[in-house]
């Protein structure tokens, strides 16, 4: 009898370590980045929607950022809402979202029909989704603002970044 009480308790004990290996495999699995270019013009009135399928929960966190330069090879990710001070006046990246869909647009103190190719044209955008449970587990340790610091903590691999044509 006691040593099947001993067993027991052994299998349990890796049973339960065997938990934790899963919920990270789960989150390197579930996190996911995506990349996409959007060129913003009044025929689409300034914005970009992308659908989501499948829709994502209602718990998950969508996180945008906005490529806004290349330094020596490495990327310089910021965050949106972002704002650009440019000689027309303040120019605005921003998104929305809900469970099926994701906007990205343009928004200003000035007219953007006057806005430049540079800051309107081939804009390219990384998406990060985290799913409600490990964003809400995870975010008293991770920067949200520092691109690099999500897909460290989310351990997310370049590799892994879909491109959404």
């Amino acid at each position: 009898m006691k040593r099947i009480i001993l067993l027991l308790a052994i299998s349990t004990t890796f049973l339960f370590q065997g938990c934790t290996t899963n919920e990270e495999i789960k989150a390197d699995l579930l996190a996911e980045v995506f990349e996409v270019r959007a060129s913003f013009t009044a025929a689409n009135n300034y914005s970009r929607l992308i659908t989501l399928n499948p829709p994502i929960y209602n718990s998950d966190m969508v996180l945008v950022y906005r490529l806004f330069d290349v330094i020596n090879g490495q990327s310089v990710w910021r965050q949106l809402p972002q704002a650009v001070y440019i000689a027309q006046g303040e120019l605005d990246y921003n998104f929305d979202f809900t469970r099926n869909d994701i906007n990205l647009f343009l928004e200003s103190d000035f007219d953007l029909a006057t806005l430049g190719a540079t800051w309107s044209q081939n804009q390219i955008f990384r998406v990060v989704i985290i799913p409600g449970y490990f964003s809400n587990k995870n975010n008293k340790a991770v920067d949200f603002n520092d691109y690099n610091a999500v897909v460290k903590a989310f351990n997310i691999k370049n590799s892994q970044v879909k491109i959404i044509q």
